[in-house]
Order: structure tokens, then sequence, then C-alpha cells
């Protein structure tokens, strides 16, 4: 066998493995979600992809969770996202 022919050791496993995941996470976001939404967080992501990983984190976790009993609107997802936003504390020490 050349060298060309050998794999890199686990390297397909772990393209295949974050793949996996990343189209169960969509399929949860859109069990969760409405379109709009859903669209909402994928422009977020553009610009924040730190925060609207941390939406889409917790949006999973209370559908897991049970606690929510309808698909979360555009709304409702913009009020999250304010609320993330609002909690950071971006105030310089010593002013």
């Amino acid at each position: 066998m050349s060298y060309w022919n050998i794999p890199p050791s686990g390297h397909d496993d772990e393209e295949e493995k974050k793949r996996r995941e990343e189209a169960e996470r969509a399929a949860l976001l859109r069990q969760f979600l409405t379109p709009e939404a859903r669209q909402r967080l994928k422009n977020v992501a553009l610009v924040k992809p730190d925060l609207a990983k941390k939406v889409e984190a917790i949006i999973i976790q209370l559908g897991l969770e049970g606690r929510l009993d309808h698909r979360l609107t555009d709304d409702e997802v913009k009020e999250i996202l304010y609320r993330l936003q609002r909690k950071k504390d971006y105030r310089i020490r010593g002013f």
C-alpha cells in the first residue's frame, strides 16, 4: 500500500461524529423552533457564533427536559438573545 492510500487515523471518524452531532442538533432545533426563529439563529451565528451556540444549547436543553410546550417563535428567540447579551458586563474597572 502506498503512502497516499493510508487514511489519517481517526480523522474521518472525528469528522463523521461532528457531522452526526450537527445533524442531530439541527433536527432538535427544527422540532423546538419555528422556521423564522431558526433563520434568526442562523443569522446571529454569522456574526456571533458563540452566542448562537449558547442559545441553541439552552433551547435544546429546555426542549429535552420537556419545559417547552410549543415551538419557540422569532420574538421568543429575540428575547433570549436580548437577555443573554444584557448579562454581559462590558464596564472597564477603575472608572
